[in-house]
């Protein structure tokens, strides 16, 4: 998938002593990508928007 135009933004939850960071582009038509910020040219998780808001939904719940 291209990600080329993806605007990265890191998770508000991430830490600010450079750990475990999460960046997330949601300015894609249709898709949102994922990645680890420490490693911004390695894997990226792409989930659908729908899918997306279910996750972020349950993980505020614990």
């Amino acid at each position: 998938m291209d990600l080329i135009g993806a605007k990265w933004r890191k998770s508000t939850r991430s830490g600010s002593g450079g750990g475990d960071c999460v960046e997330v582009a949601d300015n894609l038509p249709g898709v949102i990508g994922v990645r680890d910020s420490k490693d911004p040219t390695g894997p990226t998780l792409i989930f659908a928007p729908y899918v997306w808001r279910a996750f972020v939904g349950l993980a505020k719940q614990g």
